[in-house]
């Protein structure tokens, strides 16, 4: 057995049962541990999201605005599989695959609020007089056990820092290149040498640079997906019911259709629960402990209040964009259809054909574009990840120096080369980020609880 075979089923095997069961299993647990708090205040968290209070600067520590650090984060979080990762799912696991995004996300909600708050509850101020913070800081000072936090510290940062490099830069680089190349004809040299020299400019300047692209660009770029996706649901209105009802009946008894069959697709209730799950986790990245990295630079009064502001973060994700990327699809009836080559349309080649039902060829630019966005804004969100973990394990600023100027440079080898075995690699990085997070969120459950029941005082004499 060759390497490249040995790392793929390493990487299946990583992001296989045991880890997707641990993922969804401690927000199923956080959840009911916590009343369902964190479903029952959403609104609370969507007032905070776009109250005025959210933006200031001044109220609290950290480096930037609240609003501004959520928006960073999505960033790194609203990505490619946003649109090729639901077109996946839906082709390997079927309509069905959907529903199974959602519970994830859902479940997903509470994780992503326990680890952004223990996050800011425990961050540090660094020499520069920034703000430092992630798993690794919980780890290291929220445990008793002083030894086993710093263990699972390390080796978080570890996973993260490589996982930067692969998951959130390289693969992201090539997706922009490939899209560039095969909508435009633009050459992958040129991608590569004009997409290395933005990402210098704005790494370059730390959180706050980062942040000022993020505040623009994530919300022009998801509202934009989100009105020419409702625009194609919308005229394909026709066939939404008929997708609805594959997408709930396929979740649960891909029998009753057609004996689970749809068109060139073949599906079965646990495929469809594996590749929901699978990519629901994959997308809004609840439970890896990525978020929770850029949750501790926000200016923030109380740890509980900031962790509810970037549980939002798994709600636009996933209950918003892939929805929508779902619904495109559903309504369009194109899936189970075969591509001219006589094989089933799948990925990149599926949303495309749902787009081009009712945009023409105007569907390919509008899929290639947003795919080139989500992953620039992927690339420029995963530097800050990247950059705290390297300073947590190296300490200093030169460090960090270093490995904005590596990143930068890292852009254009993605941009220009396959690389499979690179790809494989950083997947198996993502995955491996989230055992030592998920433990920290099951060791410190009872801080969580008692957090969210001290906080829940104050919204209740708020209203």
């Amino acid at each position: 057995m060759g390497i490249e075979k040995i790392i793929e089923e390493i990487d299946a095997f990583v992001w296989g049962p045991v880890t997707l069961m641990l993922l969804v299993g401690t927000g199923v647990y956080l959840t009911v541990a916590t009343k369902f708090l964190p479903w029952r205040n959403v609104g609370y968290a969507l007032k905070s999201v776009i109250s005025k209070k959210a933006r200031e600067t001044k109220r609290g520590k950290g480096d930037i605005s609240a609003f501004s650090s959520l928006m960073t984060a999505s960033a790194a979080t609203i990505g490619t599989g946003n649109i090729i990762g639901v077109a996946t799912a839906m082709y390997a696991g079927g309509p069905g695959a959907l529903v199974w995004m959602w519970v994830s996300a859902l479940f997903g909600l509470t994780t992503k609020f326990s680890e952004c708050m223990l996050a800011i509850k425990y961050r540090i101020v660094n020499e520069k007089g920034e703000m430092s913070g992630g798993p690794m800081y919980t780890m290291e000072r929220g445990f008793k056990n002083q030894k086993l936090g710093k263990i699972l510290a390390i080796l978080f940062a570890v996973f993260t820092t490589f996982a930067s490099f692969g998951i959130g830069n390289m693969t992201q680089a090539n997706s922009i290149s490939g899209v560039m190349n095969t909508a435009f004809a633009l050459p992958e040299v040129y991608t590569g040498i004009v997409l290395t020299a933005l990402i210098f400019i704005i790494v370059i300047g730390g959180i706050k640079s980062i942040s000022r692209v993020s505040d623009v660009m994530v919300p022009v770029m998801a509202i934009l997906y989100i009105i020419m996706g409702l625009l194609v649901i919308i005229l394909n209105i026709k066939g939404l019911p008929a997708g609805l009802y594959q997408i709930f009946v396929m979740a649960v008894n891909p029998k009753a259709i057609g004996g689970g069959v749809l068109g060139a697709i073949t599906v079965s209730v646990m495929n469809s629960i594996r590749y929901g799950v699978a990519r629901g986790c994959f997308s809004n990245e609840a439970g890896l402990g990525s978020a929770a990295i850029t949750a501790a630079s926000a200016t923030s009064e109380d740890a509980v209040e900031q962790g509810y502001i970037f549980m939002m973060d798994t709600f636009f994700d996933t209950i918003i964009i892939c929805t929508i990327t779902g619904l495109v699809i559903a309504s369009s009836g194109v899936l189970g259809s075969l591509g001219a080559d006589g094989l089933p349309l799948k990925g990149v080649a599926l949303i495309t054909a749902a787009f081009e039902t009712v945009l023409g060829d105007i569907g390919k630019y509008v899929v290639s574009i947003g795919i080139g966005l989500f992953a620039f804004s992927t690339i420029i969100g995963w530097e800050y990840h990247g950059e705290k973990a390297v300073e947590y394990l190296f300490q200093g600023t030169r460090p960090v120096l270093i490995y904005r100027i590596l990143y930068s440079l890292i852009v254009y080898i993605g941009c220009v080369q396959a690389l499979d075995v690179i790809w494989n690699i950083s997947d198996i990085m993502n995955a491996l980020m989230a055992i030592p997070n998920l433990i920290c969120l099951l060791v410190m459950s009872k801080e969580i609880i008692q957090e969210v029941n001290r906080f829940q005082k104050i919204i209740d004499q708020s209203k």
